[in-house]
């Protein structure tokens, strides 16, 4: 997904845009570990290995840095978490391809989840990155209340049960998941399985409950 503005301090030539990556990565990890205020781009630069002179080759200032690396985080991860949706048929084998994407995100970037709560609790107002992070979220709900309404239509939801309800219990659990990652990253990945097991309803062995 877009958030219609421009991904900032993109260096031309292969070895350049590797090095941005690189100090994207650190300064996912900074942040998610000290916090936005206290990250700086000498330790930022410092976790990427390079000087901090090397890094303002690349980003002028820490915000353009942060900023730059929020809208990363947004490019990468909504638009695989809807073709995972989208490249899926059954509603069930929709919710199971999202959850499976959004695993692999969490193993491919281990501090975004950390990295967005933190400056949601305290990036400077002047980037409004909270604002852009709830865009970011309500782009993600129409996906998985899509997936909900599909449900509806085609009758799987249980007794009594309204697609808005079953959408924002889906959408409580996803939150709630987002929310794991950041305190917990190395839990994440055995919930999320067991995640996939209480929706497909084989968590429980429902001979033994009374």
């Amino acid at each position: 997904m877009s958030t219609g503005q421009p991904v900032l301090g993109r260096p031309a030539g292969a070895r350049g845009e590797q090095t941005r990556r690189r100090v994207i990565a650190a300064t996912m990890r900074c942040v998610s570990e000290v916090g936005y205020s206290r990250a700086t781009i000498r330790e930022i630069a410092r976790i990427a290995g390079m000087t901090s002179g090397s890094l303002y080759h690349y980003f002028p200032n820490k915000s353009e840095l942060i900023k730059s690396t929020f809208l990363e985080i947004a490019a990468i991860t909504v638009p695989r978490l809807s073709a995972a949706a989208e490249g899926a048929d059954g509603v069930l084998d929709k919710l199971m391809a999202v959850f499976d994407e959004s695993d692999r995100l969490m193993r491919e970037y281990p501090y975004a989840a950390a990295f967005d709560r933190a400056i949601r609790a305290e990036s400077a107002g002047h980037l409004r990155l909270a604002e852009e992070s709830d865009t970011i979220f309500s782009s993600f709900d129409e996906v998985m209340a899509g997936i909900i309404e599909q449900a509806g239509r085609e009758g799987m939801l249980g007794p009594g049960v309204d697609v808005a309800t079953a959408a924002a219990a889906i959408l409580a659990l996803m939150r709630g998941l987002y929310d794991h990652a950041a305190a917990s990253p190395g839990d994440y990945h055995a919930t999320m399985g067991a995640v996939k097991l209480l929706v497909r309803g084989t968590l429980f062995d429902y001979t033994r409950l009374t």
